[in-house]
C-alpha cells in the first residue's frame, strides 16, 4: 500500500480531477468513501444535485475565514494524497477504503482522532485500486495542523494497514527515497510511447554525469552539452548559485536537483564535487589498464571499510562506489553491458540513507571513477576481476543497509548485486573455459599445487578441488612470466581478503591475480606520464527519443575553457 503525499492551492481543481473521468477516462464510479462528515460532505459523484463548487466550498469554509483574517489565502492549503494498493492485492470494499482514509488522516495529523477542530477532508474511489484523500489545512480554531514528516507516518500507518488487512508487506522508507512520479508524469510518458517518465530519465542522466565529471561547474556544462536544460538559481543574499533545476530536452518542464533525489540537490553534490575543476592526476601512457588495476583495489578496499565498523565511513564508500557502477557500465562493452547499467541504476537507491556520508573518507574511490570516465576499454580479464570484486561489494552492502535496518536500500543493493552476478556470468563462464583449456604443463601444475600448500595451507585442499583450478594454474603461468614469483603472489592476494567465505576460492584468487600488474613490462618501461585534462571526457548521450527506447550511449567530448 502506497501513501504519496503532495500540497497545492487549488480545491476546486482537484476536486474536479478526482470526480472527473480521468486523463484517459480511466475514472470509474468517483464517490466519497469517507469525509470529516457524511453529512457536511456533499457528494457530486452520487448525488445529482450537489457539485463541484459547492463541495469545494465545504472543504475551504475555514481557509475563507482564515483568509479574511489575514488579508490573503494560506499558502499551500490544499493537501492530496493518494493510496494505492500493490499489484495483486485483492480489492478492498468501500467499507474498507474508508478505514483506511481515517486512519491515514489521524497518523498524519490532519485529523488526529477525536479532535473536532481539525481540519476538513474527503477520501474520493474512482477505481479499483486506490483513493484520493483531500484535505483543506486550515483547522476550525485557525491553525495550521502538524504535518511534519507526513508521508513518513503515512507509509508507516500503511505498514500497519497492510498487515492487519492481509495485503502484500511492502518496504518501510526512510525519506531518503526519490519522489515517485505522479499521475500525470506517468500518463504523459504512456501517451510520447516512452519507458520512463521524465523525472526518471533526468534522474539517470543527472548520476550518469555526476560519477563521470571533477566539479560542479563540469556537472552543468557537460548537462548543458548534452541537450539537457539547466537553470541555475542564485541566492539573493550571497549572489551565488544555491540551486537548479532540470527539463529534458524541447520540453518546457523543469525538475529541481533535490526533487529528482535528495543526493542530487545542489548542497549534496557540493559536498562531494568541488566548485572549481581540478586537474586529473598524472598516468602512465604506457599502462591503459593501470586505471582499472586500481578500481578493482579501490573496490577490495571499499569492501574492508564496511567491515570497519564506522558507518559514516562505509556510507561514503557505498556513495563513490555508485559512480564506479556508472562508470563501469559506460566503459565496459558487450552484450553484458545492459546487466552493468541495470546494477548502477539499481544502486542509487542503495547510495543514500539517513546516514551523512563522509565523502572524504572515501577519497581514492571516488577518484578511482573519475579516472574511469577516460581511462582505455580494457576487456577480458582484468573487466571481469572489477565485476567479480564489484558484485562481492554490492552484495556486503545489502548486509550492511540490513543490519541497519535501512530496508529499501538492502532491497537496492541486493537487486544491484543480481545484476552484477549475470553480467558476471556472461563473461567469466567463457573466460574460465579459455584459461582451463590453455593449462601448462603436468610438471608446471604440480609446482604450483606446492606453491599453494605453501602459501596458504588452510585453503590448498579447497582451491584444488575447485573446479576453477584449471584457470588458475593458467593465470599464476602467466603471472610468472610477467615477473611474479608464484608462492609470494598467492600469498598477498589471499591476505588482500579472507577467503573462508568463499564458494570457490581458485576463482578468486584466479581475479585477484588478474587484477595485478606486468612486472616486467613496468621494468622495461621508459618514465613517460601525461598531465590527465578534464577537457576530454566521456559522457552519456542525452537525446531524448520519442519511442520507448532511451539509450545511455556514450561519446568522447571536447570542451575548452
Amino acid at each position: 500500500m502506497v501513501p504519496d503525499v503532495s500540497s497545492g492551492s487549488d480545491t476546486r481543481s482537484l476536486i474536479n480531477y478526482l470526480f472527473g473521468p480521468g486523463r484517459r477516462d480511466e475514472h470509474t464510479d468517483p464517490h466519497i468513501v469517507a469525509a470529516w462528515d457524511m453529512t457536511g460532505a456533499p457528494d457530486p459523484g452520487r448525488d445529482p444535485e450537489a457539485t463541484y463548487t459547492q463541495l469545494a466550498r465545504r472543504l475551504d469554509h475555514h481557509v475563507d475565514l482564515r483568509t479574511r483574517e489575514l488579508g490573503k489565502k494560506p499558502p499551500k492549503h490544499v493537501w492530496h494524497c493518494p493510496v494505492r494498493t500493490a499489484p495483486g492485492d485483492r480489492y478492498l470494499t468501500d467499507t474498507e477504503w474508508a478505514m483506511v482514509a481515517r486512519r491515514v488522516v489521524a497518523a498524519t495529523g490532519i485529523a488526529p482522532e477525536g479532535d473536532d477542530q481539525a481540519c476538513r477532508w474527503i477520501a474520493v474511489r474512482h477505481a479499483d485500486d486506490h483513493i484520493h484523500i483531500l484535505a483543506t489545512t486550515v483547522r476550525a480554531d485557525g491553525r495550521r495542523p502538524r504535518t511534519n514528516r507526513d508521508g513518513w507516518r503515512a507509509q508507516q500507518e500503511c505498514r500497519k494497514i497492510e498487515a492487519e488487512f492481509g495485503l502484500r508487506r511492502l518496504k518501510s522508507g526512510d525519506l531518503t527515497a526519490p519522489k515517485t512520479p505522479t499521475g500525470a508524469e506517468r500518463a504523459k510518458a504512456e501517451r510520447l510511447g516512452q519507458e520512463v517518465t521524465t523525472r526518471e530519465w533526468l534522474r539517470e542522466r543527472a548520476y550518469e554525469v555526476a560519477a563521470a565529471v571533477r566539479s560542479i561547474d563540469d556537472y552543468f556544462s557537460v548537462l548543458t552539452s548534452l541537450g539537457i536544460q539547466v537553470k541555475l538559481r542564485v541566492s539573493a543574499k550571497t549572489d551565488e548559485v544555491d540551486g537548479y533545476s532540470l527539463a529534458a530536452p524541447g520540453d518546457t518542464i523543469f525538475f529541481g536537483g533535490s526533487a529528482l533525489a535528495p543526493d542530487l540537490s545542489y548542497n549534496r553534490l557540493a559536498e562531494r564535487l568541488p566548485t572549481q575543476d581540478v586537474p586529473d592526476r598524472p598516468q602512465q601512457v604506457a599502462d591503459p589498464a593501470e586505471p582499472w588495476r586500481r578500481t578493482e583495489s579501490a573496490v577490495r578496499t571499499a569492501l574492508t571499510a564496511l567491515d570497519a565498523g564506522d558507518d559514516a565511513t562505509a556510507q561514503g564508500h557505498l556513495d563513490a562506489f555508485a559512480d564506479i557502477l556508472h562508470n563501469v557500465a559506460r566503459n565496459i562493452p558487450g552484450p553484458h553491458q545492459a546487466e552493468l547499467q541495470a546494477a548502477a541504476s539499481a544502486f542509487n537507491r542503495a547510495r543514500r540513507s539517513v546516514i551523512r556520508a563522509d565523502h572524504q573518507a572515501a577519497t581514492e574511490l571516488r577518484q578511482a571513477a573519475r579516472e574511469l570516465t577516460h581511462a582505455a576499454n580494457i576487456p577480458g580479464g582484468l573487466a571481469i576481476a572489477l565485476i567479480f570484486t564489484a558484485l562481492h561489494l554490492a552484495r556486503a552492502a545489502s548486509k550492511w543497509h540490513e543490519q541497519r535496518g535501512h530496508v529499501q536500500q538492502a532491497a537496492a543493493a541486493e537487486e544491484a548485486f543480481r545484476h552484477l552476478q549475470e553480467s558476471y556470468r556472461q563473461t567469466a563462464e567463457p573466460a574460465l573455459a579459455d584459461l582451463a583449456q590453455r593449462a601448462p604443463r603436468p610438471q608446471t601444475i604440480q609446482r604450483f599445487e606446492t606453491a599453494v600448500r605453501q602459501a596458504i595451507p588452510d585453503h590448498a585442499d579447497r582451491v584444488l578441488t575447485d573446479a576453477a583450478w584449471p584457470a588458475l594454474v593458467t593465470t599464476l603461468a602467466r603471472a610468472e612470466s610477467a615477473g611474479h614469483n608464484a608462492r609470494r603472489l598467492l600469498s598477498e592476494v589471499a591476505a588482500s581478503r579472507e577467503l573462508d567465505t568463499a564458494e570457490r576460492p581458485a576463482e578468486v584468487l584466479t581475479w585477484r591475480i588478474t587484477a595485478q600488474p606486468n612486472k616486467r613490462a613496468q621494468a622495461a618501461r621508459t618514465p613517460s606520464t601525461r598531465s590527465g585534462t578534464a577537457s576530454m571526457r566521456k559522457a552519456p548521450k542525452a537525446t531524448r527519443p520519442a519511442t520507448s527506447t532511451m539509450s545511455t550511449n556514450t561519446e568522447e567530448r571536447g570542451r575548452h575553457r
